[in-house]
Parts: structure tokens; sequence; C-alpha cells
């Protein structure tokens, strides 16, 4: 038998590439359709506003399933940090799991001196530790320079609230970083 020289590749042979939702609506449509749950999805032309239809009690019984499946580790490590926090007397009232990030949120001044503290952070020798209440512009730098030494390289934004001079907010980690801020807490 003799072979032909060249092989010319059929439609089968070629990868189907599915091409990516364009807009929001379309892309929960199919999340919820291979997770085999029936619900119209409709959305705006811009996605402006993406409503999910009635679901049949199994299907909305699944689909909660599905998002405690999906976010347990992260809302379990936001508890753990939350109480490893209230131990240390440090609250975080706007502690949030947000778009699978945890937000730390406004955090008055003294906690986040605390926090700082907690991590292991010396005040330079130039310029001694605030008293509490104090100096929200210095926690501030104070606790953005500690925390990736302590976390092993996550960073976390601090800011100043113009609005409220005794309150910092402090932004969104990840649920690896927050873990090991949990770790770094816990030592």
């Amino acid at each position: 038998m003799n072979a032909p020289d060249t092989l010319v590749p059929t439609a089968a042979d070629r990868p189907a590439h599915a091409a990516s939702p364009a807009h929001a609506s379309d892309e929960l449509r199919a999340a919820l359709s291979e997770a085999g749950l029936h619900a119209p999805v409709t959305g705006g032309a811009a996605d402006a506003d993406v409503r999910i239809g009635p679901l049949a009690p199994a299907d909305a019984r699944q689909l909660a399933r599905l998002i405690r499946t999906g976010t347990k580790r992260t809302l379990k490590t936001a508890r753990a940090l939350r109480e490893i926090c209230a131990g240390h007397r440090i609250e975080l009232p706007g502690l949030r799991v947000r778009q699978g990030r945890i937000t730390l949120g406004p955090v008055r001044v003294e906690d986040a001196a605390r926090l700082a503290r907690v991590l292991g952070a010396v005040p330079p020798a130039a310029r001694p530790a605030p008293p509490a209440g104090t100096d929200a512009a210095f926690v501030g730098a104070l606790l953005g320079h500690v925390f990736p030494e302590a976390t092993g390289g996550g960073a976390l934004s601090v800011s100043v609230r113009e609005e409220a001079p005794g309150l910092l907010e402090l932004g969104a980690i990840d649920a690896r970083t927050a873990r090991r801020l949990v770790r770094a807490l816990r030592f």
C-alpha cells in the first residue's frame, strides 16, 4: 500500500475552539447549562443588568450548593481571619468576601496599628510609634510595609480616609494571602 505524500487535515482533525461568551449574560447562561440547571437568563445590550428568571426548587437548591461549594474555602478563611483578629482585639467590621477576594474594609487607626505590631512592625528609630488615635498616614505606611513581609509577599492596599481621619481603608486580598495572614497572626 502506498501512503499519500501529504495528509490533508479534515474538519474532524482540527481542534474545536469555542468562542468565549461576549456578554456576562451569555457566560452565566453557559455556566448554568453546563451545571445542568435550567433557568432563563436575560441581559441588556451592555449587560448592565443581568437577570436570572424563575428557577425550579431543585435547580435553586443545586445552584445554592454549587455557590457554597465554590466559595467554601474562601468563606472559611474569612471566618478564621475574623476570629483570629478578634482574639488580638483587632476589629475588622468591614471584612467581606467579594468576587472571590477578601475585602478587609475600614478599620480604626488603633486597630491597624495593633495589626501592624502583631505582624512584627517595629517603628523606625527616627520616629517613635504614634499614640493611639494619631497619624493615620504613619500607621498606614507601617502596615503597608510589614504586611508583605509577614505574609510572604502578599500586598495590601492601605489608604487614609479623608472624610474620617480616625479610619484607614484596607483593600482586598486573595484567599491564599489571607490564609498566610491567618498563619502569621497565629504565631
